[in-house]
């Protein structure tokens, strides 16, 4: 899953506070646009300030995750509440704890279920979901429908968040992350859809993410191989692997599995014949 970190540009006592993801002061800014933003009139105390900086300056995901229960705790009705654990679902995806980011993205979209970070949350609890739903699971379904009823939820939130006020962010950077959050829920309905086995719903999904993101992304580029692979279009299979393999420094474990895809994709071509 993509992960973020938390930033916190926090005025003085008094002031407004702006949370921002990374990606405004990094290489990232298309696909995290700033979190959340307090509404005008609002302050935070001295004391709220610093307990969000904790979660900013949180160097390891553990840190991350103790200063967000550490927030909530001692501000139990702070506006960031959805956006902090949020955060903390980010941070137990980033460990691989997938019962702690499902726990934590519940209870973020359950603090604030109108917000940007809710449709985040949805997203990657979805996404947690459809990964790590095992064919014989008594409550299959139920996890799966609840997936895919949080990923319809975000597609249709998303057209109505606007860019926050008194945030710098183009109006390019702005769509380009309207379009990779599309792209992430598209990816989502793909796992979804794997978790099913229905394979000419993955391989739409799939293709409508690789299509809609805005930079090419190889993991899924190799997902949608393998979505072609399975519904047995090993032409198509050969050609996306192909534009996956040639990306620079494509990420060792992904060259492997778009290895063997390839061959998939090769053997089911020559068997074809």
């Amino acid at each position: 899953m993509k992960t973020t970190a938390f930033a916190a540009i926090v005025g003085l006592a008094g002031a407004a506070v702006f949370l921002v993801a990374p990606g405004l002061l990094a290489q990232d800014a298309a696909k995290q646009p700033p979190t959340v933003v307090v509404p005008k009139g609002k302050t935070v105390s001295a004391k709220e300030a610093a307990a969000i900086k904790k979660i900013s300056d949180a160097k390891t995901p553990d840190e991350r995750i103790a200063a967000v229960e550490s927030l909530i705790t001692n501000f139990a009705d702070t506006s960031f509440k959805g956006a902090a654990l949020y955060e903390a679902a980010e941070a137990a995806d980033q460990k691989q704890d997938y019962v702690k980011a499902v726990t934590y993205g519940d209870l973020s979209i359950e603090a604030d279920p109108k917000a940007g970070t809710a449709m985040n949350a949805m997203l990657l609890v979805a996404g947690e979901l459809a990964q790590h739903t095992r064919e014989f699971d008594v409550d299959r379904e139920d996890k799966l429908g609840k997936a895919e009823k949080y990923v319809n939820e975000a597609l249709a939130m998303l057209p109505t968040i606007t860019k926050p006020e008194g945030v710098k962010i183009s109006d390019a950077d702005w769509e380009a992350f309207r379009k990779d959050k599309t792209s992430e829920a598209h990816r989502d309905l793909g796992l979804i859809a794997t978790a099913r086995k229905k394979w000419d719903v993955a391989v739409t999904e799939f293709k409508l993410a690789v299509d809609g993101s805005s930079v090419p992304d190889s993991v899924l580029m190799a997902r949608l191989g393998n979505a072609y692979n399975e519904n047995k279009n090993y032409a198509d299979a050969q050609a996306i692997l192909k534009k996956a393999q040639a990306m620079p420094n494509l990420n060792p474990s992904v060259k492997a599995f778009v290895d063997q895809e390839e061959k998939r994709a090769e053997t089911g071509l020559k068997g074809a014949k």
